[in-house]
């Protein structure tokens, strides 16, 4: 099997990302979203995300330290392999498809991009509706942060194609892809994924069993879930708690800044998994409701101009 068609499922942070990055790459991609309103707040994120593409191609003519991985595997470009680069970003924006069918999305499809919220109810909606649609030797992996493919293999009508490919924020910069099978995962169909991967300029890194949160969720959720205890506890405010953790570790950014850019409603959809959530007592409890607060002010991070901080 060769992979050409892929139809990406949400039209979010890391949904609108990874539908670029894989036209960037050269796929045929759709985007496939809820409704005319998702599609709408769709567009504005893929022209940002465009316009980082053009921008940084551009830098990286007189700036060595702006290379991004994920834009070339070539390190050292001319001017016009760099101006090609950026025709090549733009005919990407060009090119996606954005629709709310899931019948004109699945046609076709030889890899379908499962990147809707953290809801196993919302996902389990999605993957029923979706195997009606689908064609026999479509794959379908999920970019879900903290589930287990397991917990939806049975929902999706072909457990043995089914996996995850998990990206980080900023693909373009930050080129990793974590892949992970379940126990009902065919190789054929896990060594694609990671075909596929690769064929976007990602590192792909293959996981030997289903762990939550994968490898590096399961480093980052539990270092921001402390950032936020902080700040819900009053024990610091955010621009002290990322100071301390930039000054002392050498790092670029802390806690909250990571917070913004991953977006708040991820963040409230990982802490509200957790049953200690319900008690407003409880710091589980406190860090969702400021969460809530924040989202419902419509300072939801990066996208929004706002989150924790102003941009």
């Amino acid at each position: 099997m060769s992979i050409k068609k892929v139809v990406v499922a949400g039209g979010g942070v890391l949904g609108s990302q990874i539908a670029l990055q894989s036209a960037y790459c050269g796929f045929d991609v759709a985007i496939w979203l809820r409704s005319e309103g998702s599609i709408k707040r769709a567009q504005p994120k893929l022209e940002r995300f465009k316009n980082i593409y053009v921008d940084t191609l551009e830098k990286m003519k007189t700036d060595a330290s702006a290379y991004c991985r994920g834009l070339s595997k070539k390190t050292e470009l001319s001017s016009e392999e760099l101006d090609e680069l950026k025709k090549q970003a733009q005919n990407a924006y060009d090119s996606l498809t954005l629709t709310t069918s899931y019948e004109e999305a699945a046609k076709d499809a030889d890899l379908i991009i499962e990147a809707i919220s953290e809801n196993p109810e919302h996902k389990i909606e999605f993957y029923q509706e979706l195997a009606k649609h689908m064609e026999d030797e479509t794959i379908l992996v999920t970019n879900s942060s903290t589930l287990l493919p397991s917990m939806f293999a049975e929902y999706t009508g072909r457990p043995e194609k089914y996996l995850s490919l998990h990206f980080a924020n900023t693909i373009w910069a930050n080129n990793t892809a974590e892949v992970m099978g379940h126990p009902g995962t065919e190789q054929k169909y896990y060594d694609e994924v990671v075909k596929f991967a690769e064929d976007i300029n990602m590192i792909p890194l293959k996981l030997k069993k289903e762990q939550p949160g994968y490898i590096l969720n399961s480093l980052l959720v539990p270092f921001l879930n402390a950032g936020q205890a902080l700040l819900a506890n009053d024990v610091a405010d955010p621009e002290t708690i990322d100071k301390t953790w930039i000054l002392a570790t050498g790092s670029p950014v802390g806690p909250f800044h990571i917070l913004d850019i991953v977006g708040l409603e991820t963040a409230y959809n990982i802490v509200v998994m957790n049953p200690e959530s319900k008690d407003p007592e409880t710091t589980p409890g406190k860090i969702a409701k400021m969460l809530k607060e924040k989202i419902d002010a419509g300072e939801t991070g990066v996208n929004a101009g706002k989150g924790f901080y102003e941009y």
